[in-house]
């Protein structure tokens, strides 16, 4: 049985600082060779995404990490100990990014070539590709049928009649078979995906299938609580899935530093655990990586992989979809209304990779509703920056019998909101209406940061009086202070 890695590392850009090994503050290509080597060797996560998508992608990262720090992958072997799993672009959505899929595929067998010369043996150090905006079963087994018989499949063609194959010609091809992780981002495709799985795993001789769950894009277009929730569907449906096919299912949860998507600190491991007591990996951005002491990350990432997988919550899911249409509908009023700032504010959240990280649901930038935002990162960092936390919108869309059911599913949620209000700016210009009295209504004893509500007023400010000289040292400045840009 292959080991499951625990702990994912992912380039997710919603870091204030950058880390020490990179030249500039936007990570490039070299950089992220170092940063994966960094996050196993040094922080000790077992797995590192690898985003191949935009520019600057390294197809060589096997070849660069064995290369460069053979005698660390000697002792921690890729493929066994170690882990990395390629997320690779959406063709039936990301049509400009489509035959970067190809690349991509085709860069595993020469991944497994490369590991072969270094260990002299034939255990592949990538076999599995993670693939966003999934929709369909289909879309999932495209791509592990294009993989089996086009990638490694032509190998035994000849040229023609007579004349030896493509393998007697440049070698085998190997590994045979690749695993696809499909990543759930929608409301709908979440609640579809125990579905969508099973279809996909209908035909399939395998041992264990992984099921990656969005918590920043829901949360994004829906709001804080309904992405919660969202996920604790999905975990109990795809736990459903697993007792009526008899195969392992490993649920891995896409959380981030900021309360809104998900709030995974290094001080926080133990709560977002239970939160999630049947998610087998969880992720650990950048903000998780350099916003906090190296220390601290190490002791959250072995608690991390050392924690024992549970069972899902079991959740009311008629009485959590009840609530989900009412709130997200209230959200989603909210950001219309607060669309055209959110936009302005955007423009002056510094970024932090070199390259687009993969375009997400909507195209090249977010449709909530009709409205146009940035991706979520940016999104979180733009309100926070107005001083108005996005986890308490749409709040007033809920009753005492809500708010009741809700403390009891989503348990964190007084926590995440004492969080986030830390940051929130009472006399913030951009407060929807009935927000601040139900933040009242609360028995929540949260204290406000009071020099990220000086920076939150300078901004909103300078937005009034169309002074935008200072303004990204000051939404850099608030970051600062909060440990994570959004």
């Amino acid at each position: 049985m292959t080991k499951i890695p625990k702990c994912m590392s992912t380039q997710h850009p919603d870091n204030v600082n950058s880390p020490f090994f990179a030249e500039h503050t936007l990570l490039s290509g070299e950089d992220e060779i170092q940063e994966a080597y960094y996050a196993f060797s040094h922080l000790g996560c077992d797995e590192q995404m690898w985003d191949c998508e935009g520019k600057e992608v390294d197809s060589f990262v096997v070849k660069k990490l064995l290369t460069k720090y053979g005698p660390f992958f000697r002792e921690k072997r890729l493929g066994r100990d170690t882990f990395i799993t390629l997320r690779v672009p959406n063709p039936t959505i990301e049509k400009g990014e489509a035959k970067i899929l190809l690349e991509t595929l085709e860069s595993v067998p020469r991944s497994f070539d490369a590991a072969k010369l270094f260990y002299g043996d034939e255990m592949p150090p990538v076999f599995e590709v993670i693939l966003p905006m999934t929709s369909t079963s289909m879309c999932i087994d495209r791509i592990y049928r294009y993989y089996r018989d086009f990638v490694v499949g032509k190998q035994n063609k000849p040229f023609r009649d007579g004349d030896i194959t493509i393998a007697e010609w440049i070698g085998k091809f190997e590994p045979e078979r690749i695993n696809v992780i499909p990543l759930f981002e929608d409301m709908v495709h979440m609640l579809d995906a125990h579905n969508i799985v099973g279809e996909y795993l209908q035909d399939k001789d395998i041992e264990y299938q992984r099921v990656f769950l969005a918590r920043s894009d829901p949360t994004m277009n829906y709001g804080l609580v309904s992405a919660v929730l969202l996920n604790k569907i999905a975990l109990q449906r795809l736990q459903g899935l697993s007792e009526d096919i008899d195969v392992k299912i490993y649920p891995i949860i896409g959380v981030g530093s900021a309360p809104f998507r998900g709030n995974l600190k290094p001080q926080t491991v133990e709560e977002v655990m239970e939160e999630y007591p049947s998610a087998h990996t969880f992720t650990v951005q950048s903000a998780f990586k350099y916003d906090n002491p190296p220390q601290e990350v190490e002791e959250a990432v072995k608690k991390l992989r050392e924690r024992k997988t549970g069972s899902p919550q079991e959740v009311d899911e008629e009485r959590c979809l009840e609530i989900i249409e009412k709130y997200s509908q209230e959200y989603q009023k909210q950001i219309a209304v607060l669309a055209p700032t959110i936009n302005k504010v955007a423009r002056y959240v510094p970024s932090r990779r070199k390259r687009k990280l993969h375009i997400g649901l909507f195209g090249y930038s977010r449709d909530v509703g009709g409205i146009t935002l940035p991706r979520a990162i940016t999104f979180t960092a733009a309100l926070y920056s107005m001083g108005l936390p996005p986890e308490i919108l749409g709040l007033n869309a809920l009753d005492e019998d809500d708010i009741q059911f809700i403390r009891e599913v989503y348990v964190n949620f007084e926590d995440d909101l004492v969080d986030s209000l830390k940051y929130f700016n009472p006399n913030t210009a951009f407060l929807p209406k009935g927000i601040e009295a139900k933040v009242k209504d609360f028995p929540l004893d949260f204290q406000i940061d009071e020099e990220h509500r000086e920076l939150t007023d300078y901004i909103a400010n300078s937005l009034r009086e169309n002074k935008a000289e200072e303004l990204g040292g000051h939404v850099l400045r608030a970051a600062s202070l909060r440990k994570f840009l959004g």
